[in-house]
């Protein structure tokens, strides 16, 4: 067990605590990301919309962390050259990639606590409806973690995982209805935003806090279909990436 978490503290070391202290104007983008979108959203819809972008805030922030490992283990592969030392080690790949995991969350945690404070002044939910939404938020993370390992074993250079890292938030933070319910969306184009999880995340969290009410078997259908989407990057990950280079 010692060992263990001395791997694994090593890890959440050199991928998030080092940039922290050493470089903490990181932190500026990290908070100002999703905050950004909260403030642009509130603004153009007057404050009705509040709190739906709180919620696509912490949406977006956990999706966001996930991705971001994409470019972290990207840089220490192709850059440092620590995936190879790692792999030469006893260090298991599991231990490795659950420290990085971690230090994403870690690194987000100034964005989460301030997103967090707004969610606890002004979105008054139960206990119950509480975890729906951070069931829903730690399925995003999951989700994003698993493609963000895979794309970063396949990644060859840090330009190219940054590039990806762009097209990931594009197309499952920016485009799909994640700040404001997907009604506003005209019919048919509507349809598209259906092909994020993302959106059936931000449908089931904003009918768990009662902002938009859907019917149940839409609910049902969306946790159904985001619990898949979840499994199956997670399987993919887990079968195709490359830790050994062959």
């Amino acid at each position: 067990m010692g060992k263990f978490l001395s791997q694994l503290i090593a890890s959440i070391l050199v991928n998030s605590v080092y940039e922290m202290k050493n470089y903490p104007v990181v932190l500026i983008n990290t908070v100002l990301s999703p905050l950004s979108f909260l403030v642009l959203i509130t603004l153009a819809s007057g404050g009705s919309l509040f709190g739906e972008a709180i919620e696509g805030g912490l949406i977006m922030t956990m999706f966001s962390s996930g991705t971001a490992l994409q470019g972290d283990l990207s840089h220490l592969k192709n850059d440092f050259r620590l995936q190879d030392m790692v792999v030469a080690s006893p260090t298991r790949a599991g231990v490795y990639v659950a420290g990085m995991t971690i230090s994403e969350l870690i690194y987000s945690s100034p964005a989460l606590l301030i997103l967090g404070v707004l969610f606890y002044f002004y979105i008054h939910v139960s206990l119950l409806q509480l975890g729906l939404i951070i069931g829903v938020m730690a399925l995003m993370f999951v989700t994003s973690v698993s493609i963000g390992f895979l794309l970063a074993t396949i990644s060859s250079d840090i330009v190219q995982s940054f590039a990806f890292t762009r097209l990931l938030s594009t197309l499952f933070s920016t485009i799909p209805p994640v700040y404001y319910p997907i009604t506003f969306i005209p019919l048919p184009w509507r349809y598209l935003a259906y092909l994020s999880p993302t959106t059936y995340a931000s449908e089931i969290a904003q009918n768990a806090a009662g902002m938009v009410r859907q019917p149940a078997i839409n609910i049902d259908l969306a946790w159904i279909i985001l619990v898949s989407v979840t499994v199956v990057f997670l399987v993919i990950s887990l079968t195709k990436a490359r830790w050994r280079e062959r």
